[in-house]
Order: structure tokens, then C-alpha cells, then sequence
């Protein structure tokens, strides 16, 4: 006898991995690589965070919850990531108060360089994050609705890309001007600010068509190999 049934199972593993993206790429999200694009007369420079690696994982997880477990599994999900995040975000720093001893592998500059979060970008990541969820399944649970299922690709790219602006820029603007501004600390020009932003979600628009045949993909293994129907269509939202 199965203690979840093939459905719960399902829901389990995405919403694991889900989580696992999100603190990894929190985590791992201080290191910066160059971004060098060239077309044609356009060339395009720009570091960005190696979180990118993890985070699109989040959006293709997120599409396939909003299909199969409607609007209140995307709103769970959201709120689990969100709690999740909340609590590594304690554990790391407490973490950093107790000294290491001299055998430690990590020295104390060492781990609180690495592990250490600041309460801005912390701020700042929860409240993007937020926006950008609830923007997605709203955005995929209206193209549902509208193409009464049809045409997968419109609803999680199009989802996916409405809630990455909105998330890209509310990071930017909060950790780079408005939270400094506010603090009393140097903020960057609100054109560079801008500038950055654009670059970013520019990187995400190709990350989010890129990702179209694993939503199929996806899409495909639960319907067809785990025999696990979408959910209805929902034309009006939950109270």
C-alpha cells in the first residue's frame, strides 16, 4: 500500500525541487559572470549572477503545478518556497554568530563571505519573489481560461515572461535604489539601475523560450507516463 497516492507523489517531488532551486540560487547567487553578446552592430556587456542557472528550474516548476494542481497548488507552492526561504535565511545567519575554531574549514571571513545574506537583497528577493509568483499564476490561469487549454506554450511562456519583468525590476529597483535611499546609503543612478534591469530580463526572455520544449516535455511525462490529468480550467479565481 503507497502511503500518497500517484497525484500527492507528484506534487511532492516538483515542489521539492522547487525548493531546492530557489535556495540554490539564492545561495549561489553572489557570484557574477560576464555576459558578452554580439549581433550584428549590437554588442551587449553585462555581469550576471550565476543564480540565473537555477532560478529558470522555478519557472518551468511552477507552469507545471499551476497546470495539474490549479491555482491554489501554485499559491501553496509559492508560500512554501517563501516560508523555506525565510527559514534558511535565519539558520544562515545564525550560523555566522558562534566563532570556528582553528581545525574549521571554513574561517569566519571565509563562511560569512559565502553563506552570508544581507537583510536588503533578502528584503528585496521575498518581495520580487512574491510579485512574480503571483503574477504568473494569475497571467497562466487567465490564457488557460481564454484558450480553454489549448496552446500550452502561450500560457507557461507567456506567465513566464509578464512575471519576470515584474520580478526583475522589483529586485533592481528595491536593492540597488529605493531600500539605500531609504537607509541613508549610496544608491546607484536610477538609468543604471534601469539599464541593468533590462539586461537582465532581456537574458530571462531567452531562457523562458529556450525552455518551451521541456514544458512540453514535462507536460508529456506527467499526462502520458504517470497518467496524471491537468487540472480543470478555472474561470473564476478562488476567493
Amino acid at each position: 500500500m503507497k502511503f500518497f497516492d500517484k497525484r500527492t507523489q507528484l506534487f511532492v517531488y516538483l515542489a521539492a525541487i522547487f525548493v531546492a532551486s530557489l535556495i540554490v540560487g539564492d545561495l549561489i547567487g553572489g557570484k557574477a559572470v560576464a555576459i558578452n553578446i554580439s549581433v550584428g552592430s549590437i554588442h551587449y556587456s553585462q555581469p550576471m549572477s550565476v543564480g540565473l542557472f537555477a532560478f529558470p528550474v522555478t519557472f518551468l516548476l511552477t507552469d507545471a503545478v499551476n497546470e495539474f494542481y490549479g491555482r491554489k497548488g501554485a499559491r501553496f507552492l509559492t508560500f512554501l518556497g517563501m516560508w523555506i526561504a525565510i527559514f534558511a535565511f535565519i539558520i544562515l545567519n545564525v550560523a555566522q554568530v558562534p566563532r570556528s575554531e582553528p581545525n574549521s574549514y571554513f574561517r569566519d571571513a571565509e563562511f560569512d563571505k559565502v553563506f552570508g545574506i544581507g537583510g536588503r537583497l533578502f528584503i528585496a528577493s521575498v518581495l520580487a519573489y512574491l510579485v512574480g509568483q503571483f503574477l504568473d499564476i494569475h497571467v497562466f490561469q487567465f490564457w488557460k481560461a481564454l484558450t480553454r487549454s489549448k496552446h500550452l506554450w502561450l500560457r507557461a511562456t507567456g506567465s513566464t515572461l509578464a512575471s519576470q519583468i515584474a520580478d526583475t525590476v522589483i529586485i533592481n529597483f528595491l536593492f540597488w535604489w529605493a531600500i539605500p535611499t531609504m537607509s541613508g546609503d549610496a544608491a546607484r543612478p536610477l538609468s543604471w539601475v534601469g539599464k541593468k534591469a533590462f539586461g537582465e530580463y532581456v537574458l530571462k526572455f531567452f531562457i523562458a523560450i529556450a525552455l518551451t520544449p521541456a514544458v512540453y516535455a514535462l507536460h508529456g511525462v506527467i499526462t502520458r507516463r504517470l497518467e496524471i490529468e491537468p487540472a480543470p480550467v478555472e474561470t473564476t479565481p478562488d476567493p
